[in-house]
């Protein structure tokens, strides 16, 4: 049985405009639009800390329901130690019906972590979170979605209409998504960028926390990053494949990890089970890959799931972590090793099947 991440496309996008200042660092939640949040100094301690019991279906052998709760680096909020994927929700042949329920029964065992994006099935995705936050679901959950538009205009156009497909006035997490080009970081921070868009929204209170995504190269990530430091900002999170393949090749848990825990900046962790292909390489099991990908010091890690059977697996995995020894953690990345090189399981770091925006150039404005 394999299980799903993913990360694609779909939508309709662009535009531009104009500036404004931006020294402004987003580490906390603003008491009023002109507050400026301190940057915290040490390294934030993102392992887990509590759990939270609930009433879930249980399997046999486990004796109580519990997901393990995270910090989210600097913010203080507390997160669950798995997220809900977006993508996979709103695919055309899963029914709107069940996708709802899949939300909702992740939300009731636990899981308050859901992760969306703007251009994920031409907003399909976003449309049913949103129909499944109703009843006072939305009340119990941290919402993050994502923009893929780069300039101050398409930025804002795409957090307008993201908040309206979610049935929400405020994303807690606002991420901005696929930063895959050497060149998307200037983009993004140039006077007209996305940025602008992103801190006029956390004004008007419509979005919480600013973030970002990309699964090419840790390269790009770390020029993110610096460039945010040269602007006088700081990202609360960071997004990016964290597997057992991914130790291997080309590692974000290598080169980027540690630089988001030395600046307290929250770690999302996707890509578990590396679009279903790592399972596939017949290498570790689904519940191993989650378990690594939880045994790093992320705040989440965000998984794809199309079905109730992929959710109970999710959610077992879960249940069911305990901190690995380091003689676990070598025996597992021995088994990946051979398999990992080259990058062959994790195609989305060697080709372009999985950039929506370079398919849909319009959409970054």
């Amino acid at each position: 049985m394999g299980s799903l991440d993913h990360d694609l496309p779909r939508a309709t996008a662009p535009d531009d405009e104009r500036p404004r200042g931006l020294v402004r660092s987003m580490g906390c939640r603003r008491k009023s639009p002109r507050d400026v949040c301190r940057w915290s100094q040490g390294v934030s301690k993102i392992a887990t800390s509590t759990v939270r019991t609930v009433r879930s279906s249980v399997r046999p052998g486990e004796t109580e329901a519990t997901i393990p709760m995270r910090s989210l680096g600097r913010t203080g909020e507390r997160v669950s130690a798995i997220g809900l994927g977006g993508f996979h929700l709103g695919k055309p042949d899963l029914p709107e019906a069940e996708s709802v329920r899949i939300i909702r029964t992740a939300i009731d065992a636990g899981v308050n972590f859901l992760d969306n994006s703007w251009d994920y099935n031409e907003g399909r995705s976003e449309i049913r979170m949103g129909k499944a936050l109703r009843d006072g679901y939305r009340e119990r959950a941290f919402l993050m979605t994502k923009i893929d538009g780069q300039t101050r205009a398409a930025a804002a156009r795409q957090i307008e209409e993201s908040l309206r497909r979610l049935q929400t006035d405020v994303i807690d997490l606002l991420q901005f998504h696929e930063i895959i080009r050497m060149e998307d970081p200037d983009r993004i921070f140039a006077n007209g960028g996305a940025i602008e868009a992103a801190l006029e929204a956390k004004d008007a209170g419509k979005i919480r926390y600013i973030g970002f995504t990309g699964h090419k190269s840790p390269a790009i990530h770390l020029r993110m990053l610096e460039t945010s430091v040269e602007h006088g900002f700081r990202f609360d999170t960071v997004q990016m494949p964290l597997n057992v393949m991914d130790a291997h090749f080309e590692s974000f848990e290598k080169i980027v990890l540690p630089v988001l825990l030395k600046e307290g900046i929250g770690v999302l962790g996707m890509k578990p089970l590396g679009d279903r292909k790592i399972p596939a390489s017949k290498t570790v099991s689904p519940v191993d890959c989650l378990h690594y990908a939880m045994n790093l010091p992320t705040s989440v890690v965000i998984t794809g799931c199309d079905s109730m059977e992929i959710l109970e697996q999710a959610l077992h995995a879960a249940r069911t972590f305990r901190p690995m020894s380091s003689e676990a953690v070598r025996a597992l990345l021995a088994k990946s090793a051979s398999a990992a090189q080259a990058g062959a399981f994790e195609r989305y770091k060697t080709t372009h099947d999985f950039d929506s925006t370079v398919d849909h150039p319009e959409w970054l404005g």
